[in-house]
């Protein structure tokens, strides 16, 4: 949130390509830290991803679409190659990766740092690729404005353009709930330490995220339904699916009655008040019926992960002005990043459904806000192309081509 806003937005004045670059050469010297006992040294790694983590969410995604616009290329193409990079480089290479790096550790036993070791070696293959292949492009590149200058022109465009509010808002919202479920879901599918298969529940996840992709790609390639409209649909599905750790969990109905004022009841127990399924108290053993539950609804919201990417990287080449990309894009990720460090220090406070809930909700708020964003798309365009109506007739009303 700090470093690599700053850091993500020189994009856009220093150029895209050496962003890129700097990205890799960030993330191999973070690499390179993993190999120190040292707290500091491997403090001082994790500020070197975060500001590769800015650069690789902002600088790449900006490059091209600079060069795709410079080439003359059709817009259509460019919802294709986002879902294509979803598919390929979030999905299958992540599922590749993964055995990879379990072969590096437990078959050749190389030690648990031998990972970090190989994406050094694959970073530095991919800037070679960069530094060879590329061509540079900017966004404002004008030196009479310093970063001060470049972060007011940012806000500024995003106060002006409710759309790119609008837009900032939603992936704000989206985000900050993907990554704090990161974080949950593993002890939701575990509450009392059961024997969860961890490799192959994320292995599915990767696969129902590669699901949605390739639905997203389908969807993209044809006008209609608009992005902005299935969006809402993608959104409410995503609540409902993080809403279901709620509803079968009876603890966050015994949380809020704690807490309430307390008052004479029939029952003497509690549990004749559970809602869907009651949670297993049993320890150890594989995962209950609850947690499998919970894994289908997870394994939905991975999906709609995998739709929401290429639909959001869409919306930002549509809304975002070209000069500032870079930097607006760096925005939209400081709220981001606040909701995830509060979340993450309360989790120990909180029950783990209320966390849930908490995303729940705020996907929902996501599903209005995008209905938002398609009322006052439609109505820009439609005045757009009342505009391009009136150019075709002449004064006095007669249409110039006829």
């Amino acid at each position: 949130m700090l470093f690599g806003t700053v850091v993500g937005s020189l994009a856009d004045k220093r150029g895209r390509k050496r962003a890129c670059v700097t990205y890799c050469i960030t993330y191999i010297l973070s690499c390179i830290t993993k190999h120190s006992p040292q707290y500091k040294v491997l403090m001082l790694g994790r500020v070197l991803g975060g500001i590769a983590t800015s650069l690789l969410f902002s600088a790449f995604e900006s490059w091209l679409v600079a060069e795709h616009n410079k080439r003359g290329f059709d817009q259509q193409w460019l919802s294709i190659t986002f879902a294509k990079a979803i598919f390929l480089g979030n999905g299958l290479m992540a599922i590749l990766s993964g055995l990879f790096g379990n072969v590096l550790v437990d078959s050749l036993k190389l030690g648990p740092v031998a990972p970090f070791d190989a994406a050094s070696c694959f970073l530095a293959i991919g800037m070679i690729i960069i530094l060879s292949t590329w061509t540079e492009n900017y966004g404002d590149p004008s030196e009479n404005k310093d970063l001060l200058t470049q972060f007011k022109g940012a806000a500024a465009a995003i106060a002006a353009d409710e759309k790119i509010t609008l837009l900032g808002a939603i992936q704000s919202l989206f985000e900050g709930s993907m990554y704090t479920f990161v974080f949950l879901w593993t002890p939701a599918l575990s509450p009392n330490d059961e024997d969860i298969p961890h490799g192959f529940i994320f292995a599915t996840f990767m696969l129902s995220s590669m699901l949605g992709s390739s639905i997203a790609s389908r969807l993209l390639a044809h006008p209609t339904p608009r992005v902005e409209s299935y969006m809402q649909t993608v959104f409410m599905l995503s609540s409902m699916a993080l809403l279901l750790p709620v509803v079968t969990n009876v603890r966050i109905f015994a949380h809020i009655f704690s807490i309430l004022p307390k008052a004479p009841r029939k029952t003497n127990s509690f549990k004749s008040q559970q809602l869907l399924v009651a949670p297993s108290n049993v320890k150890g053993g594989s995962i209950s019926f609850s947690g499998c539950i919970q894994l289908i609804g997870f394994c939905i919201f991975e999906a709609c992960v995998g739709i929401f990417w290429p639909s959001i990287m869409k919306m930002r080449s549509q809304y975002i002005p070209e000069e500032a990309r870079s930097t607006i894009m760096n925005f939209f990720r400081i709220p981001l990043n606040i909701f995830v460090c509060i979340a993450l220090y309360n989790v120990k406070a909180l029950p783990m459904t209320v966390m849930f809930g908490m995303c729940s909700a705020f996907l929902f708020v996501a599903s209005l806000l995008q209905r938002r964003l398609m009322v006052i798309a439609e109505i820009h365009k439609s005045r757009s192309q009342d505009w391009l109506n009136m150019e075709e007739i002449d004064p006095e009303g007669v249409p110039l081509n006829g």
